[in-house]
């Protein structure tokens, strides 16, 4: 799979004045900040665009008279089926032309797409709408993943990737307050307007101001030719620790969405919170949990694996928050007497939970050779938010529904709690990737 560097200049399609400025560029640390700020700062438009939709659950609830069951496919399965099915192709495509490029396209058609959502008048064109911002946001992280581990060293990956990953919280936190004002005193369609436009102005931003890095650029790395789609595709498979390494994600994810695209629904209908309350209050909470956690679980792992040498601990601190999220969320759900207790206790919750998602990125970027990040990105995503995004809301809202004859408001509480459960599942394939992560990083390609 190795090439010269001249053939990887080729590949790039850049003169070599043109490849040092940018490499000169990129060893200011200021410059590398700079360009990780930005994407960051993309990925939370990207979760206000994608999360915005959950504060916003009861009013399109009562205005477009439909079911729990229905908004949870609104809130995943509309957005997740087509993320996750232009995901692969897009992050072939970024493998092997301009990353920077596609992130700017992509932004643009999310946000557009985000507002369109606002002038949706039932249950199909909503969908349609929210399939919409699947499109555009499926070009979104992977190649930024890519990006971003071409910029940073190996040892300082993991922290960087955290830093992107807060994106994911941050988006919760401006999503949902801002949701709350915006529903508050204007409407959901407003919301959707408002908070979809900015990203055109982001999309100048990446296109204009973040310059393309070289492959291989932050560990001194040949660039290679990239592999063929398939023979990509196989790689990952044949990785066992990947296999489950992608399982994990998933049915963590179908936990964390299942429970957190609900949580604005369950504090005002469960406890009877004022939407503001509930935007203020959660919004904090999950946000800032959730930014911590995140940034706690690659920080530390870069640490354990710089103290310790085993790149095993890429898996273990995923496995030990699945663990010690359980009965912190179980007690949110079911022991909590009022909404304030609830969301305060949801804190810690969602601190844990926030902790895999740095480490399992930057476990399949070692896994993998310079040419194939954003496809191993793309598919880590594809399970994470098909299974996770897809399914975890729509299963939630489901068993909500089928509980409501039986214990009325309450049966949100008991399908959440239910959701909380898949972590056991969740953990033991974080547990089987741990047994050959370390090996299937040593044999990986350049």
């Amino acid at each position: 799979m190795s090439t010269t560097t001249a053939k990887g200049s080729q590949h790039s399609g850049r003169l070599p004045d043109e490849r040092a400025a940018i490499v000169k560029a990129y060893q200011k640390p200021s410059y590398r900040y700079l360009v990780l700020g930005i994407l960051t700062t993309v990925y939370v438009s990207n979760f206000v665009d994608r999360q915005v939709i959950n504060v916003l659950a009861q009013p399109i609830i009562d205005d477009l008279n439909i079911s729990d069951g229905q908004f949870g496919m609104l809130s995943g399965l509309a957005f997740a089926c087509i993320y996750t099915t232009l995901g692969v192709p897009i992050a072939r495509w970024a493998d092997i032309s301009n990353r920077r490029n596609i992130v700017a396209v992509s932004i643009a058609i999310w946000s557009v797409m985000t507002a369109l959502c606002g002038a949706a008048q039932n249950f199909g064109q909503l969908f349609f709408a929210r399939f919409g911002v699947g499109v555009g946001e499926a070009g979104g992280s992977p190649p930024s993943h890519s990006i971003v581990s071409d910029i940073f060293p190996a040892e300082q990956r993991a922290t960087a990737l955290s830093i992107y990953s807060l994106g994911v919280y941050g988006g919760i936190l401006v999503g949902t307050v801002g949701g709350a004002y915006l529903v508050q005193y204007f409407d959901w369609r407003t919301a959707f307007v408002v908070v979809g436009m900015p990203g055109i102005l982001m999309a100048l931003v990446v296109r204009f101001v973040v310059k393309e890095p070289p492959r291989g650029m932050a560990e001194a790395r040949e660039d290679v030719a990239p592999p063929g789609f398939f023979q990509a595709i196989r790689f990952l498979w044949k990785r066992k620790s990947f296999r489950h390494l992608s399982f994990a994600c998933a049915l963590h994810a179908f936990v964390t969405y299942g429970i957190g695209n609900f949580m604005p629904l369950f504090l005002g209908r469960v406890h009877g919170m004022p939407i503001l309350d509930v935007g203020w209050y959660y919004g904090m909470i999950a946000g800032v949990g959730g930014l911590a956690g995140t940034f706690f679980g690659g920080w530390v792992t870069d640490q354990l694996k710089k103290r310790t040498g085993d790149s095993t601990w890429y898996i273990r601190v995923p496995l030990i928050s699945t663990v010690v999220a359980i009965p912190l969320a179980l007690n949110t759900f079911l022991l909590m007497p009022d909404g304030y207790l609830a969301v305060y206790s949801y804190l810690l919750p969602v601190f844990a939970g926030g902790w895999y998602l740095a480490p399992c990125i930057a476990a399949t970027h070692f896994l993998v050779g310079l040419r194939m990040r954003a496809m191993a990105s793309a598919v880590l995503l594809f399970m994470l938010n098909l299974i996770g995004l897809g399914l975890g809301p729509m299963i939630t809202g489901f068993m909500s529904d089928s509980f409501t004859q039986q214990f009325g408001d309450d049966a949100l509480r008991y399908a959440m709690s239910i959701t909380v459960m898949v972590n056991c599942w969740c953990a033991f394939h974080y547990l089987m990737a741990s047994k050959t992560i370390r090996q299937d990083i040593e044999q990986a390609p350049n």
